[in-house]
Parts: structure tokens; C-alpha cells; sequence
């Protein structure tokens, strides 16, 4: 294997590696951009050469995981490009998950799923790091308060992220895919593994998703262990109040019929006063079909 090192400013050592010694992380939750991001990425090497070296840390078979830089390593291939710069750096299996995901969480694009394993990933790595287990719960708030140093997201929105990691499959792929919403998805995150594919055959069948009151109904359902494949279809199949039909009048249309003086909250109760004395004169009841 051909290797040439050469020092940067800050007096790092970057090495001249073959691509076909550089492996992909185990089980890194981050996947490799396609289409336009791609395009533009093997555009920006075309013309200017992989400005940032991948980090990678050296493995006993003699060759490198990579820590950061899976995207780069693709442009590069798809360029025929067979040797690139990387900052080499022997870390522990903790240490190199908290870089991956340090490297890759405030990525521009990335999907629920992406985050949620990555915060997984990460909170572990950092409950490993040295912490006795006699103080689980204190090192699980810990850990979480740590996983959001490093982000925008809040310790309450990484615990709801985490908590996509209990979806099924199929499900967590309509989250990222946005047939499901986030709030929505974290309550049915809680219902067991048998009602989740239950759900999702009534969900393909009926064509619907739950709300977020309704999924919060199933999860109190699924954890009694009331919840029926019926059920999931009348819950599926009914009205919600979202999908209604509303009626909203435009006050610049109506402002013209009223003194300049009046105000929306008089408007309002002068066209619900006309109304009702407008239902009374024709003798209408809502309830009964008009003649």
C-alpha cells in the first residue's frame, strides 16, 4: 500500500490513502447523499480537489474505518479519484462514535430516522465512557444533557427522537418519507411491536394516518392491551375535525355593509344576530332537512 503524509497548519499528520483500504463506519445511521447534494459535492472536487481530509481510525486488519468523510469517499469514486487525503487517528469504539455523529448531526438535510439512531448512538457511547452503572438514571440524564451540547435540539426533543427508534420499520420509513408526522409518530412509537403492524395494515388499507389525539389513544390502548385490529379501522375511517370542511368569511367583503366605526367582534355578533332572526322568520330548524 502506497502511503505519502504531508503536515497541515495546525500540524496534523494527513496521509495519502487508497480508497480500498478506507471501510464504512458499523451501523452508521447517516446515509450517502444522492442527486443534486451528490452532483454539487463531485462538482466542488472536479474543480478544487477534496479541500477537508476524511478522519478515519486505523483497524488490526490493516485497514481504516472512517470516522467522517463517507460522502467524500463516494464523490471521489464516482470521479475514478483513488487516493485520498486522511487525518488518521487511533480512538476508542465510544470516542469514534461521538466524532460520527458529531460530524454528520447538523447536516442540512437529514432524516428523522438519521437523527434518531445517531442521538441513540451517541447517548450510549457516552453512558460507556467511564460511568458506573449503580448510577443509571443520573448517568442517563447526564448522557442526554451531553448528546445536546452539540445540537439545536432540546434534551426533551432527543429523548422524542430516541424514541423512533421503537418504530417498525415500515412506519419509521413513512416518518422519514413525511406520511406520518413527528408528534404522531413519538406516541406510536409506545404502542407494542404486534400493534404497530397492525396499524400500518389498517393505515395502507384505509389510506389514512392517526392525528396526534388519536395516536395518543392508542398508545394508552396498546399499553392496556384493549387495542383491536376494529378498532384501528373505525379510528382510521372517521371524520377528523382537520379533514372538515370550513366556511370563513372574508372581512373585506363584509366590512362594507358596517359603520367604519364597528369593530370585528361587532361584526361577528351582528351577522350571528341576523342570522338567527333570519332562521326564526323562515321557522328552519338545523336539525330537519329544508323543504
Amino acid at each position: 500500500m502506497n502511503e505519502t503524509t504531508q503536515n497541515t497548519p495546525d500540524s496534523q499528520v494527513v496521509t495519502m490513502l487508497d480508497a480500498g483500504v478506507l471501510v464504512p463506519f458499523q451501523n452508521q445511521p447517516f446515509r450517502v447523499a444522492t442527486g443534486e447534494e451528490m452532483d454539487q459535492l463531485k462538482e466542488s472536487i472536479q474543480e478544487y480537489g477534496v479541500l477537508s481530509p476524511l478522519l478515519a481510525r486505523p483497524l488490526p486488519n490493516g485497514s481504516y474505518e472512517i470516522v467522517s468523510g463517507h460522502r467524500r469517499k463516494a464523490a471521489c469514486e464516482a470521479l475514478g479519484i483513488t487516493r485520498l487525503p486522511v487525518l488518521v487517528r487511533p480512538m476508542t469504539d465510544d470516542e469514534a462514535i461521538i466524532l460520527l455523529v458529531d460530524s454528520n448531526i447538523q447536516r442540512e438535510h437529514i432524516l428523522p430516522s438519521e437523527k434518531a439512531f445517531a442521538y441513540k448512538m451517541k447517548m450510549e457511547a457516552i453512558c460507556h465512557q467511564g460511568r458506573s452503572t449503580s448510577r443509571q438514571v443520573g448517568e442517563k440524564l447526564w448522557s442526554v444533557e451531553e448528546v445536546s451540547r452539540n445540537t439545536s435540539d432540546s434534551q426533551r426533543q432527543i429523548h422524542r427522537y430516541i424514541r423512533l427508534t421503537c418504530l417498525i420499520p415500515s412506519i419509521l420509513q413513512m416518518v422519514d418519507e413525511g406520511r406520518i408526522a413527528f408528534n404522531p409518530a413519538v406516541e406510536i412509537s409506545y404502542l407494542t411491536e404486534e400493534d404497530q403492524q397492525l396499524l400500518k395494515d389498517e393505515m395502507d388499507a384505509c389510506q389514512a394516518t392517526p392525528s396526534l389525539t388519536q395516536s395518543r389513544t392508542l398508545k394508552q390502548m396498546s399499553q392496556a392491551g384493549t387495542l383491536t385490529r376494529e378498532y384501528l379501522h373505525h379510528l382510521l375511517t372517521e371524520e377528523k375535525p382537520n379533514q372538515r370542511q370550513k366556511f370563513f368569511l372574508n372581512q373585506e367583503d363584509v366590512k362594507k355593509f358596517f359603520p367604519p366605526n364597528y369593530t370585528p367582534e361587532q361584526m361577528h355578533n351582528t351577522i350571528l344576530l341576523l342570522l338567527r332572526n333570519w332562521q326564526h322568520k323562515r321557522g328552519y330548524n338545523k336539525n330537519q332537512p329544508e323543504r
